[in-house]
């Protein structure tokens, strides 16, 4: 997996939270149970995505998580970089120190172009055409059940 589950939640999260609740505050315990994930966990991924001025949070009855900008302001890759680095979009992706140009690994002219792609797809996308994707196409952010 490229991404940590760290980010992968994250983006989830967040994107349950432009989907369903693009203003206001919603509660971490309500994202917690809609989307399947762990309270403790999401509760530390939502410390960082403070720290990054993504969301803000408020503490008592009404309070919770939002969104601290519009959703259109928020950038896919934004998200990436605050949970995970840049390392995504910079690392070779066998993890070698010192891989480029001069000392490459064998995936390193592949990875560079692909890297680059998955890079400019994170800029372009943000949180508000990401979400009104999820709702109007019925895509999900949580596990398959077996019924």
């Amino acid at each position: 997996m490229l991404l940590s589950k760290r980010c992968v939640y994250g983006l989830r999260a967040l994107l349950y939270l432009a989907a369903e609740r693009p203003e206001g505050y919603t509660s971490l315990r309500d994202i917690s149970e809609r989307l399947d994930l762990s309270f403790p966990f999401l509760g530390k991924i939502f410390q960082q995505l403070n720290e990054s001025g993504i969301t803000a949070s408020q503490r008592g009855p009404s309070g919770g998580v939002s969104l601290a900008r519009s959703p259109e302001r928020v950038t896919l890759y934004e998200v990436v970089v605050a949970l995970d680095g840049e390392g995504l979009f910079t690392e070779c992706v066998l993890d070698l120190p010192g891989c480029g140009e001069e000392k490459p690994c064998p995936l390193h002219e592949a990875w560079v172009r692909q890297r680059d792609q998955i890079e400019l797809l994170f800029r372009r996308a943000n949180l508000a055409e990401t979400a009104r994707l999820t709702r109007e196409q019925n895509y999900r952010l949580t596990a398959l059940t077996e019924t």
